[in-house]
């Protein structure tokens, strides 16, 4: 692997973690001409995904420094490869969490890039040419057209953002658990950050009854009366979650710290489903009996292919679903980060790469 090939000529201004101190500060470095089947973008907004502080910090001990994060990406097309079709100077865009894949395999083939074996991500990843991948913490970005998508009219380039890898990451599984043909539904989902206050507007939106199960018995007020949930429990009150046991059809855990599976998985039905998505740094408990015991199965999704990630944001602007997001400025991404790590966001930072906001 290299930082750069002859090839990288473009001069770009971003911001990158040294160390795992996940301190963030300004670093100058140098992209790839755009390619025949690339096109570049002008970054407008970059949203802070958990994911991030995560790789800052090497939680997982695969962090590449300097990493710069950022798999939230929307922008501007400023460039267009020759062999590219479906994009065209000036269209709104997005880049997600993936920048290349072998396209070969039954995955790739199947519109399943997400699950190649030798995929690679917008950043800390090992692109096609060998060098690292640099993220959207930066002002510019040359990306593959395969793995690029259409940002709605209707969606503001802000707020859409975090659709990127959040929303794709709750849309993928509602779709799996044919959530989106099938309403009347009961939903539930598991923590109400990033993730969470996403699939509670998608599933609300397809036409179902949402729980929201939550440690924060102060978020019951803001599930119900701005996100719409019907039903909300506490996770801590055995009460609460014994009322609630064989009631949800499906269930979207989003919790990204270590818990146990056993208290949600008794909230299933018979033969219910419990989808994890979030990442705990450190192993689940996952109790036998109750999987046992209700025929039940848990299953986990990682975001989506490329095919899927344009019908997500498609179907966002059809229903006018956005993330609810706080803006900053770059000079505030070590502050943003640390608020993250304390859950202090309603529900998701981005960064205003491009300072268009009036902040």
């Amino acid at each position: 692997m290299a930082l750069e090939t002859p090839n990288h000529t473009q001069t770009v201004a971003g911001w990158a973690a040294y160390d795992s101190s996940g301190k963030i500060a300004p670093y100058i470095f140098k992209r790839r001409e755009n390619g025949v089947n690339d096109v570049t973008i002008q970054v407008m907004y970059c949203g802070i995904c958990h994911t991030d502080l995560h790789h800052v910090k090497d939680d997982w001990g695969i962090t590449m420094y300097p990493v710069v994060p950022g798999h939230e990406i929307t922008g501007v097309i400023t460039k267009v490869g020759s062999n590219v079709k479906n994009f065209k100077l000036g269209d709104r865009v997005g880049v997600g969490c993936l920048a290349a894949s072998c396209l070969e395999c039954e995955f790739c083939k199947n519109s399943q890039e997400n699950y190649c074996d030798q995929i690679q991500f917008t950043y800390n990843g090992i692109f096609w040419d060998g060098t690292i991948t640099y993220g959207g913490y930066s002002d510019m970005l040359v990306a593959d057209h395969r793995y690029v998508v259409h940002v709605p009219d209707n969606l503001p380039m802000d707020a859409a953002a975090p659709l990127l890898c959040a929303g794709i990451t709750v849309f993928s599984p509602m779709k799996d658990c044919q959530l989106l043909e099938s309403p009347g539904k009961k939903v539930g989902i598991v923590g109400l950050g990033g993730l969470g206050h996403v699939a509670v507007k998608m599933a609300k939106a397809f036409g179902h009854q949402v729980t929201v199960i939550s440690t924060s018995p102060s978020k019951e007020n803001e599930a119900k009366q701005r996100l719409g949930a019907d039903y909300f429990l506490v996770s801590t009150d055995a009460k609460q979650m014994q009322r609630g046991k064989r009631s949800l059809d499906v269930i979207l855990d989003t919790v990204s710290a270590k818990h146990s599976l056993g208290p949600i998985l008794e909230l299933l039905k018979v033969n219910g489903t419990l989808v994890v998505v979030g990442a705990p740094d450190r192993p689940i408990e996952l109790p036998s009996f109750p999987l046992i015991f209700g025929k039940r199965a848990v299953k986990g999704s990682m975001t989506g292919g490329m095919k899927e990630t344009q019908e997500m944001m498609d179907v966002c602007g059809k229903h006018n679903i956005t993330c609810d997001v706080e803006l900053i400025k770059p000079d505030k991404i070590n502050e943003a980060l640390d608020r993250l790590a304390r859950n202090d966001v309603r529900y998701r930072f981005v960064i205003d790469i491009a300072g268009t906001s009036k902040l």
